[in-house]
């Protein structure tokens, strides 16, 4: 698996690429069997889930699937009220802001993600052998931020404030939310995933300070508790330039880059210890021009290939987080060819 392959080291056929958002509205075939279904109630549904996490991966021949599914579903499995908002994303009924809404949140059985894990069996049935298929969740920090703030937020306000002003609150609702990502990770790689994600999406909202403080125990302890099954582990947040030798430090195999700093530079910045993913922005898929499309993957594949050079394992060409939606599906084939062409 080229996906693998270069996350341990290794020598990949090919340059290996996914895209983060890869499955989703920029395809009209997800369009289509997403007509009238709503986000939450289609992530529950193993077949769907299946069918639209294979999507892209037919459509654009992509060296990786990525679970079809959302950060906030192990938080509604585990009994949570909340639904995603078409144009606005995750709202939570309820807030958490006291010790009393703290203590209330449950645990996650691992079988009320059963449709998940079912999905996953269906996938690798269909997947090819040399493609992977990478599970995720969301970092305790980033959900913690939606819960807090009944959605989301551009401040964060809410969370800093219970993080800086009760912190042994704060990390009370760390280790809960901690244990919910860790219950769905493990669900998910019992099933057979190759590979997985942590997303904590508004990490980079941090200082680094806080985030050591803060945040980084817990992301530790998920990756701990998932390391004994020997899958490459992928960090990514975004803006999180000053925080990825920190993020790094918590377990990571790979770390995800956003568009921000070249891909050679975030590998120096983490001492060439792992593998680096991305790191193209993605509006450079909405350009509309060849020229430019190819001269930026170029730009993206030679600092990947100059941070291997330097040390780290391997390069996954990858964006700087998720493909818009209102990408033109044929650029993200074209795409997929060029990086596979170099």
């Amino acid at each position: 698996m080229p996906l693998i392959a270069a996350a341990t080291g290794g020598s990949p056929a090919r340059r290996p690429v996914w895209f983060m958002r890869q499955a989703g509205r920029s395809l009209p075939e997800y369009r289509e069997i997403r007509a009238g279904r709503g986000m939450l109630e289609s992530c529950f549904d193993p077949e769907l889930v299946a069918e639209i996490t294979m999507q892209p991966v037919r459509r654009h021949d992509t060296d990786a699937a990525i679970l079809f599914s959302d950060i906030v579903v192990p938080l509604r499995a585990a009994g949570i009220d909340l639904d995603i908002v078409g144009g606005t994303g995750p709202v939570i009924a309820s807030p958490i802001r006291t010790a009393a809404d703290v203590a209330s949140i449950p645990r996650l059985d691992p079988a009320a993600v059963g449709a998940v894990t079912s999905a996953i069996g269906s996938i690798l049935a269909e997947l090819p052998d040399e493609k992977s298929l990478i599970g995720f969740a969301g970092a305790p920090f980033t959900l913690a931020s939606y819960l807090i703030e009944g959605g989301p937020s551009r401040t964060y306000e809410h969370t800093k404030a219970m993080m800086l002003a009760e912190p042994e609150l704060w990390h009370t609702l760390m280790g809960r939310l901690t244990d919910i990502t860790i219950t769905f990770l493990r669900a998910q790689l019992d099933a057979g995933v190759d590979a997985m994600q942590l997303f904590d999406s508004w990490a980079g909202t941090l200082s680094k300070s806080a985030y050591e403080e803060y945040v980084a125990p817990h992301s530790t302890r998920v990756m701990a508790e998932v390391a004994e099954y020997g899958v490459p582990r992928i960090h990514f947040g975004v803006g999180t330039g000053e925080l990825l030798s920190s993020m790094t430090d918590v377990g990571a195999d790979v770390i995800g880059v956003d568009w921000r700093i070249p891909l050679d530079e975030a590998a120096a910045r983490v001492g060439h210890r792992v593998a680096v993913q991305g790191n193209l922005d993605p509006t450079v898929l909405l350009a509309g021009d060849d020229a430019v499309l190819e001269r930026e993957i170029d730009r993206i594949v030679a600092a990947g290939r100059r941070a291997v050079d330097a040390g780290a394992p391997g390069h996954i060409f990858n964006l700087g987080h998720g493909v818009l939606p209102n990408t033109d599906a044929g650029v993200i084939t074209r795409a997929v060819e060029l990086i596979h062409s170099l």
